[in-house]
């Protein structure tokens, strides 16, 4: 199973940016997509960007034009910059990995947007 690790969350004023990682067990190129999750307190849990294997990307509405997901495929990691924060983007964050049969989440980094 690929193993996935997040970091870089904090407590961001609004209007801030922030970087999280997510760092892959295995080589990008061997899993269908990288994606990123979010999910505040009393809601679903909503797909915020994915990548896939080939670089394509997409977003969910609420972070367009905001976020940008990207891999780095010597490090095997995918990151997720998000600019123009806002309070409705706290969350907790979660990576996942798309891999048949090895798929998997990440433990979630914390993200909170406050002043």
């Amino acid at each position: 199973q690929v193993q996935v690790v997040e970091s870089g969350g904090g407590l961001v004023q609004p209007g801030g940016s922030l970087r999280l990682s997510c760092a892959a067990s295995a080589n990008l190129f061997s899993i269908n997509a990288m994606a990123w999750y979010r999910q505040a307190p009393g809601k679903q849990r909503e797909l915020v960007a994915r990548i896939t294997n080939g670089g394509f990307t997409n977003y969910g509405d609420s972070v367009k034009g905001r976020f940008t997901i990207s891999s780095d495929v010597v490090k095997n990691t995918v990151y997720l910059q998000m600019n123009s924060l806002k309070a409705e983007d706290t969350a907790v964050y979660y990576c996942y990995a798309d891999a048949p049969g090895r798929s998997a989440w990440g433990q979630g980094t914390q993200v909170t947007i406050s002043s």
